[in-house]
């Protein structure tokens, strides 16, 4: 990945509480082209450490473009966001003032399960896992397609980052459904429950939820491409 080059930042500095009229969907590529220096369609991240520097980039500026306190968007201590920033990102803008303190709310419990369920899964110990447990699983809570959520490209870079963070579980999803689905549908068979109507998927009203293609534009290309268009 390149190196970090700040110039196509829409603001120099983000705060962790976006309030200024330039906050909302149209920023989120302009904030990732800060952190990385690259565009999200334009960036390599063949190698697996660039991917993962992508995917948190992706993440980063997804939830900063959404506005609000950027640490509970990405369910994670202000601290623990401010040291990822510093350690894949140094020198990029500051994400989270220091004045703004440690807004905080209460853990969601579904939140914590998700979270729960990824970290017995993990593929190393080591900070990328747990921060990345902990983030999928807050932003497995917003009502679109995981790896929209997550700011990923496609679904192949969501099936990516699971085989290679949370390999056992990944592998456990022989029929591909869509892993939103499958998180859940894990946790209830873990706990003795059956969250399918029908044993057989194929006879199932609800296949198409399940498994159904998980297609569209990526949340970062709309940004860019609602960026370049002339405000009304």
């Amino acid at each position: 990945m390149a190196p970090l080059a700040t110039q196509g930042l829409i603001e120099p500095v983000v705060p962790g509480f976006c309030r200024d009229r330039n906050c909302g969907a149209r920023s989120a590529a302009a904030i990732y082209r800060g952190l990385t220096g690259w565009w999200p369609a334009e960036v390599s991240i063949h190698a697996d450490d660039d991917f993962d520097t992508h995917v948190f980039a992706s993440l980063i500026a997804v939830a900063v473009a959404e506005g609000g306190a950027v640490h509970l968007r990405l369910g994670v201590s202000v601290s623990e966001l401010r040291r990822l920033i510093d350690r894949r990102f140094p020198g990029a803008p500051a994400l989270i003032r220091p004045d703004e303190g440690d807004a905080s709310a209460g853990e969601d419990d579904e939140v914590a399960m998700v979270r729960d369920l990824l970290l017995a899964y993990r593929t190393e110990e080591g900070d990328d896992g747990r921060l990345l447990a902990a983030m999928i699983a807050r932003r497995a809570l917003e009502p679109n397609h995981l790896w929209e959520d997550l700011g990923l490209r496609d679904r192949g870079e969501l099936s990516r980052l699971l085989m290679r963070h949370f390999r056992a579980l990944a592998v456990m999803n022989v029929r591909n459904m869509r892993w939103k689905r499958f998180f859940y549908r894990t946790m209830c068979e873990t706990d003795g429950f059956v969250m399918c109507a029908t044993p057989v998927c194929s006879a199932c009203a609800d296949f198409e939820s399940c498994f159904g293609e998980e297609t569209g534009e990526s949340r970062l290309a709309r940004a860019r491409r609602d960026a370049a268009a002339p405000l009304s």
